[in-house]
């Protein structure tokens, strides 16, 4: 289960920081610390990735944008406030169709990279989760799996040290994943999950923190798979 595995009632009555995303995040170790740390996203902030391991790691991340996509849709149609939904909106359309896409685009071309390889099975496995969590249609399995997906992204992301590498394979994929804006986006996220987290049933809580897990362990196979 990981390090924290007591239900959210007990964790929050002694954690100096009872925020029910911080008990998804802490009860997700070691695998998330693994992640947000791996030597293949740290050797991304540094620009020392090979092209070919790039190569590999766009090739098979460009494969989530659709279930990515799709699952920010579900986020827009299952939240349960329009003052919630809006953010989901905006970044949807500003960021994972706009903005990220035209990189993966002109990444993939300067790599001479595949827009549709065969799939890694930790890809497929994570794109499986996505669905899942989308027709579900819970909110909070659905912000739990967005929340793994772009809070440990940030995390290897706010480690880059500047100077950033000047090559824009590393540099706008390092920019993309941190910034006033994506922590925004990502602070959001957790809010939302603190804001409904406490008042599910346990049951649900821990339903949530399945999904959360299982998300975490993923991104950790996911850059094991890009590492080689």
């Amino acid at each position: 289960m990981g390090v924290t595995s007591v239900s959210y009632a007990e964790w929050s009555k002694s954690a100096a920081d009872p925020l029910f995303s911080e008990w998804l995040r802490s009860s997700s170790e070691p695998d998330w610390t693994a992640a947000v740390t791996h030597p293949f996203a740290m050797a991304i902030t540094r620009g020392e990735v090979a092209g070919a391991d790039m190569r590999r790691y766009l090739e098979q991340d460009f494969q989530f944008v659709d279930s990515f996509t799709a699952l920010l849709g579900a986020g827009v149609a299952c939240a349960d406030s329009f003052e919630a939904r809006v953010p989901f909106g905006r970044f949807l359309g500003q960021i994972a169709t706009d903005t990220e896409r035209s990189y993966f685009h002109r990444a993939l071309a300067a790599l001479g990279g595949d827009l549709a390889p065969p799939l890694e099975p930790v890809t497929a496995e994570f794109q499986a989760l996505m669905a899942q969590a989308r027709l579900s249609l819970d909110y909070t399995l659905i912000l739990a799996v967005l929340c793994v997906a772009e809070w440990s992204y940030l995390g290897w992301a706010s480690r880059a040290e500047p100077p950033l590498p000047d090559n824009f394979l590393y540099r706008e994929w390092i920019d993309l994943h941190e910034g006033e804006h994506f922590r925004a986006w990502v602070g959001f996220l957790r809010a939302e999950l603190d804001r409904l987290g406490p008042e599910l049933s346990e049951e649900r809580q821990e339903l949530v923190r399945d999904f959360f897990q299982r998300a975490t362990g993923l991104e950790r196979r996911f850059f094991d798979m890009a590492q080689g």
